[in-house]
């Protein structure tokens, strides 16, 4: 139930602050279960969970001084430590983040490595 709280007022504050979002209008529908399960299943290491297969975008990665970096929306974030899901692997074999527009900003909520165990 909390974890349901949580992924709704993220949502709504992505939504309230004019931000567009991904949505499953039926795109992912040929996503395997154990894939979709995985998506709606990761939660950040603050235990904010990162929603759902809709919110995830496969992405690349580069490391840099030990940090993981992300493109998004054509520049090159720095992943922060806080976001960074290393122990509930990662079925997809692509990196993934999660982020939402807030305030002007983007904010990297939660990424898995491609490699992530």
């Amino acid at each position: 139930m909390r974890r349901l709280a949580l992924c709704v007022w993220l949502i709504a504050t992505t939504a309230l602050t004019s931000a567009a979002f991904a949505f499953d209008n039926g795109q992912y529908d040929h996503v395997p279960p154990d894939i979709r399960a995985w998506f709606k299943s990761v939660i950040a290491p603050n235990g904010v969970p990162c929603c759902d297969i809709s919110d995830g975008r496969r992405t690349e990665y580069d490391v840099r001084n030990g940090a993981y970096w992300v493109p998004i929306e054509g520049q090159w974030m720095e992943v922060p430590e806080r976001a960074i899901i290393r122990d509930q692997g990662n079925p997809v074999g692509q990196a993934v983040v999660w982020y939402v527009h807030h305030r002007g900003a983007i904010i990297i909520s939660c990424f898995v490595p491609a490699d992530a165990v």
